[in-house]
C-alpha cells in the first residue's frame, strides 16, 4: 500500500513538473516570440543615434528580435565578448576585426553592417579660439584616446594630412582610458581633449572647455563603427543577420528623414542626464557632419581607407582583403 502511495506521489510530481515546464515554455512564447540577441556596444554615445532609434521605435521587434545592448567599453573588450560568446553581435570600430584576423583567430570576426562613416569625436580646447586651426595644436598636449584605437589613429591621420607630425609637433597622451578622458581634462590634464557626445557638449556647457573642431570632418569616410560577429555565427544565423541589418537601416533612414528634435526626443531616453535642448544640439552636430551612413553598406574604398589610417599609425603590417572580413551578402538590398 505504501509503495502504491509513493508511486502515485511520484507520478503526480512528474505531472506537476511537466506542467511547470510547459508554462515556462509558453511564457517564453508569450514574450512576443522574439529571438534574443545581445549586442556588445563599444561606448554609450549619441554618436550611435540610429541604433537607439531602431531600438526605441521597435524596429528590432518588428523583425522578430529582442535586442539587449550592453556597454562593453573598448573595442578590445567588444572582441573578447564576441569571441567568448558573451555577446552575439559586437559594435565597434572595424579595425578591431582586422587585429583579430591578423592575430590568427580561426573563427574570426566579420563586419556585416555599418552605422557611422566618420570619426565621432570633437576636439575640445581649454582656451577659447576665435579662428582655430590645427596649427594651434603645435607644442600643446592633447588627450587623444587609446593607442591603436580608431579615434586616436584618425586624429593622427588628420594631423599628418595638414602637415603636422603627431610625434614631434605636439604631445598626444594615449595613457588615459576612453571613459576617463573627460574627467582627466576637467581635472586639469592636457590643453585639448578629443571627446564624443554628449561629453563634448557637457564640458562646453559647464564652461570647462570649448568645442573647436570636428575630427570626423577631417578624417574622411571609413567604416568607423560597425556591427560584427564571429564568422560561424553569421553563417549559422543568416536570418538573424538579415533582420538585424534591416532594423538598423530603418534607424539610419529615420535620422536623415526627421528633424533633429524628433530624433533627440527618441534618443534622449537613452541619455537621461542630457537635456532635450542639449540633445537637439548634439544630434544636429552629427547630422550636419554626415557622421552616419546613408545605409548599412560598406564600400571597398572605405575599407581601404581605414587600413591606410591604421598603417599610417604603424598599427598595421598586413592589409586584409575586403571579401575576407566584410560580409556583404545583404548590401545589394540597400544600395
Amino acid at each position: 500500500m505504501v509503495k502504491k502511495i509513493i508511486g502515485l506521489c511520484l507520478i503526480f510530481l512528474v505531472i506537476v513538473l511537466s506542467c511547470i515546464a510547459i508554462v515556462r515554455i509558453n511564457g517564453d512564447d508569450d514574450n512576443k516570440g522574439l529571438t534574443k540577441i545581445t549586442v556588445a556596444e563599444v561606448a554609450h554615445s549619441v554618436f550611435y543615434a540610429p541604433q537607439y532609434v531602431a531600438h526605441g521605435l521597435g524596429y528590432f521587434e518588428e523583425e522578430g528580435l529582442d535586442v539587449e545592448i550592453v556597454l562593453t567599453s573598448g573595442a578590445d573588450n567588444v572582441m573578447a565578448a564576441v569571441l567568448s560568446g558573451d555577446a552575439d553581435i559586437g559594435f565597434s570600430g572595424s579595425e578591431a576585426t582586422i587585429y583579430v584576423y591578423n592575430g590568427g583567430e580561426e573563427d574570426y570576426v566579420m563586419t556585416f553592417a555599418g552605422l557611422t562613416q566618420k570619426d565621432g569625436s570633437f576636439l575640445v580646447s581649454r582656451e577659447k579660439y576665435d579662428n582655430f586651426t590645427l596649427d594651434d595644436l603645435r607644442g600643446k598636449t592633447v588627450i587623444g584616446g587609446r593607442q591603436g584605437g580608431m579615434p586616436e589613429m584618425t586624429f593622427e591621420w588628420a594631423l599628418r594630412e595638414h602637415g603636422i607630425d603627431p610625434k614631434k609637433d605636439l604631445t598626444i597622451d594615449t595613457s588615459v582610458a576612453f571613459a576617463a578622458m573627460e574627467g582627466a581634462f576637467i581635472g586639469g590634464n592636457g590643453d585639448f581633449v578629443t571627446l564624443f557626445e554628449p561629453n563634448a557638449t557637457s564640458v562646453e556647457k559647464n564652461g570647462l572647455g570649448y568645442v573647436v573642431a570636428y575630427i570626423g570632418e577631417l578624417g574622411g569616410e571609413v567604416p568607423y563603427t560597425a556591427y560584427n560577429a564571429r564568422r560561424s555565427y553569421i553563417m549559422e544565423n543568416k536570418d538573424v543577420i538579415e533582420k538585424f541589418t534591416r532594423a538598423i537601416n530603418k534607424g539610419l533612414q529615420y535620422v536623415y528623414s526627421h528633424t533633429g528634435e524628433e530624433v533627440a526626443e527618441i534618443v534622449g531616453k537613452y541619455f537621461p542626464d542630457t537635456s532635450l535642448s542639449d540633445m537637439i544640439t548634439i544630434v544636429n552636430r552629427y547630422k550636419e557632419g554626415e557622421s552616419w551612413k546613408k545605409n548599412i553598406t560598406i564600400s571597398e574604398d572605405e575599407w581601404d581607407h581605414i587600413q591606410e589610417i591604421m598603417k599610417a599609425s604603424s598599427e598595421l603590417d598586413k592589409y586584409v582583403e575586403y571579401d575576407k572580413l566584410i560580409f556583404d551578402e545583404y548590401f545589394d538590398d540597400y544600395e
